[in-house]
């Protein structure tokens, strides 16, 4: 079996669980390429869309928020005209990424990002390709586009509670796969508090909070600390800072004057995620697709703060809706959030129960079980026109 991966850098999710399927499936036998398609047609395309997603995103939130709101709510061609950037990049790469691909001779595409989507869609649509197409949505709701993909065989998505949301959008229910957001099969792996904290070299006994701010590290996690040291619980507090080097320094020369209750433990980027969610009694974290799915997976309570506008707002939209988060806002700030969580037993046990009914911490293996089932192609060359 060949499997091609086809993702877009924009964020870090996209990639993530490319790498998720990608091993798993290598671990299994097939044979595994991936590949950032923009990088392929133009690498000033590339950096354009991963600079202007991390720019807009942080510091745009609301034109961010409004486009991603007229593409929801308008459609597919509200922002696809036939001269729109997309489609002319798509356009005039789509010969050589079916190129590429037609080199690889994959049985299977699968395509982590909506515009690797629409990218696949185009060269099926013309005939270059007839290989079969899996896309994979990110986050928990449908992200504007998707229903603009005919040609993609079948889409996965975060829950079976989208399922309703999808049909509405005018996604076909035979093309629909819930099987859940792929992440890397360790958080399916069941790992003691005792010796997740024994790794980190902490107290097992004590109130355990998980801060992270994303791979880019947007919380202010200077005043999250602030607050919760007024909660009067002797946390210990593991705070992730992932790429934002100038946070982690920050937070580290701040913690030389610190004279709180907690005792904080900063941290960079780290491979080691599923250690700290063990060891933690909740996670404190923006609500990125991958990291609510490996809260999920490891049945940690989350509280939100801080959603990039658009798929993250819908992401806490469908976490609270379902009773299984808190959200920090201006006037239910985090140090409340906090007490709530930890002083209301009841709704603790509940929010835990709920997780693990809507939690799918296989769904790496059920994609990957899925793609190695399907029956392997003679050659994708056979699609190809004669030239």
């Amino acid at each position: 079996m060949r499997v091609m991966i086809l993702s877009v850098t924009a964020g870090f999710g996209h990639h993530a669980t490319a790498k998720a399927v990608g091993d798993l499936l290598a671990a299994r036998g097939a044979a595994v390429r991936t590949l950032d398609v923009y990088e392929y047609i133009n690498r000033a395309v590339k950096s354009t869309i991963d600079k202007g997603y991390l720019f807009s995103s942080k510091h745009t939130k609301e034109l961010y928020r409004l486009v991603y709101a007229l593409a929801e709510n308008h459609g597919a061609g509200y922002f696809t005209t036939p001269i729109s950037i997309l489609n002319i990049v798509n356009a005039l790469g789509a010969s050589k990424i079916a190129r590429i691909v037609t080199d690889f001779n994959p049985d299977v595409l699968v395509c982590t990002h909506v515009f690797a989507a629409q990218l696949m869609n185009e060269i099926k649509k013309r005939g270059l390709l007839s290989t079969t197409v899996i896309g994979i949505i990110t986050d928990y709701t449908i992200h504007p586009y998707w229903e603009n993909v005919p040609y993609i065989d079948y889409i996965v998505t975060a829950s079976e509670l989208l399922h309703h949301r999808a049909l509405r959008r005018g996604i076909e229910a035979n093309r629909l796969l819930h099987f859940g957001i792929p992440i890397h099969p360790k958080f399916n792996r069941e790992i003691s508090r005792e010796q997740a904290a024994g790794e980190l070299h902490i107290d097992p006994d004590r109130p355990t909070i998980l801060m992270m701010g994303g791979s880019m590290g947007y919380s202010n996690h200077k005043k999250l600390i602030q607050a919760l040291s007024l909660v009067g619980i002797d946390f210990q507090l593991l705070v992730v800072c992932g790429n934002n080097k100038r946070q982690y320094s920050s937070l580290v020369h701040t913690l030389k004057e610190y004279t709180g209750p907690c005792s904080i433990y900063p941290f960079g980027f780290v491979n080691n995620v599923e250690i700290m969610m063990s060891a933690s009694d909740c996670i404190l974290t923006k609500p990125g697709g991958l990291t609510v799915s490996e809260a999920l997976a490891k049945n940690l309570p989350m509280i939100l703060v801080n959603p990039i506008p658009g798929h993250e707002e819908r992401n806490v939209e469908f976490l609270l809706n379902n009773g299984i988060a808190l959200q920090v806002t201006k006037t239910f700030p985090v140090d409340e959030a906090v007490y709530h969580l930890f002083q209301n037993t009841p709704r603790l046990a509940s929010i835990r129960q709920t997780m693990r009914a809507v939690a799918h911490p296989d769904a790496t293996e059920r994609l990957c079980s899925f793609i190695l089932e399907m029956p392997p192609r003679a050659s994708v060359w056979d699609a190809l026109p004669d030239s």
